[in-house]
């Protein structure tokens, strides 16, 4: 009998290479024969499974996403029902952080995609944006959930935009070695104790 081939696994490995080539060398270093080198396979499987090089890249930021998505979801079920929108916000926020080897890859490849979207290099913003304004309708819907609020704080929209911008900020800025884990997690406190007032 042939051997059954997982198509799924085949299109992780690929892209989990494409990762990391990134994290290694930014855009510039994927290429199909440095990808099919990375994860052991011909360039012609490489172009079946994943055809332009464009449709790789988008295959790799997906896959990203998924990932981020996959553990968010099972971090909210670990935290039970009885979720506070505080609890909430500082649970996504935490998990969009580089405090371990994962998210830091993953922080590392989002940043060149982000890059790659405004410098011209075959990538959209509309292409990469999905997740940003996904993340911000999470935050405002649970700041709407929320008790009381700072009085400075009037407009729920804005301040999920606000916080999304922090936060992309804080993951480079210790990808680049400004901020340790610790400040980072502070920073997160700090911004919440300004939105939704400090714990007591």
């Amino acid at each position: 009998m042939p051997r059954l081939v997982d198509h799924e696994l085949r299109r992780r490995q690929i892209t989990s290479a494409v990762r990391r080539l990134i994290v290694r060398g930014g855009l510039d270093a994927v290429a199909f024969q440095s990808v099919a080198a990375e994860a052991g396979f011909s360039v012609s499987l490489v172009q079946y499974y994943c055809g332009t090089k464009k449709d790789l890249l988008l295959a790799t930021h997906r896959s990203v996403m998924e990932d981020v998505g996959a553990r968010f979801a099972q971090r909210w079920a670990g935290l039970g029902e009885d979720l506070t929108p505080r609890e909430a916000v500082h649970a996504v926020l935490t998990e969009l952080l580089p405090l371990d080897d994962q998210r830091r890859e993953e922080t590392i490849v989002l940043g060149v995609f982000g890059t790659a979207s405004i410098t011209g290099q075959g990538i959209t913003p509309e292409e990469t944006l999905t997740a940003s304004r996904l993340l911000v309708s999470i935050l405002a819907d649970q700041l709407g959930r929320a008790p009381r609020l700072e009085p400075s704080v009037n407009r729920i929209d804005l301040v999920a935009e606000l916080i999304t911008a922090a936060i992309a900020g804080i993951a480079q800025g210790m990808i680049q070695g400004h901020g340790t884990a610790e400040l980072a997690l502070e920073l997160v406190d700090q911004q919440l104790d300004l939105i939704l007032g400090r714990q007591h």
